[in-house]
């Protein structure tokens, strides 16, 4: 079940990447924490979702890198509230399917399987 839900995330990254990547760097225009990674955008799909969790990241704990000047709070103002809450939710099931995994790996090393 976890590596199918692996498969969605990477397939809803992938298209979130390929749609709305423009718009999501012009948004952040100003925050370095994006556009230092900017360039990963030419990276084929594995550059792609690298960068799509970076924004993700960015959007969802926004604390972390306002602290350290790695991120404009007028940038993060300007997203929709809409695509914030895709980023968040996105950002939010990668943690739990990774802590899914974890169990799962867990649960074979306990039990031997």
């Amino acid at each position: 079940m976890v590596v199918l839900g692996v498969f969605v995330w990477i397939g809803v990254c992938l298209h979130l990447a390929y749609t709305r990547m423009d718009e999501m760097l012009e948004l952040l225009k100003n925050s370095s924490a994006i556009m230092n990674r900017a360039p990963l955008m030419h990276g084929g799909p594995f550059g792609k979702l690298l960068l799509v969790g970076r924004i993700s990241g960015v959007v969802t704990f926004p604390k972390i890198y306002l602290k350290h000047g790695a991120v404009c709070i007028d940038d993060l103002n300007k997203i929709p509230a809409r695509l914030k809450r895709k980023l968040a939710v996105l950002q939010w099931c990668v943690i739990w399917l990774l802590v899914g995994m974890l169990v799962c790996a867990a649960g074979i090393k306990l039990y031997g399987g």
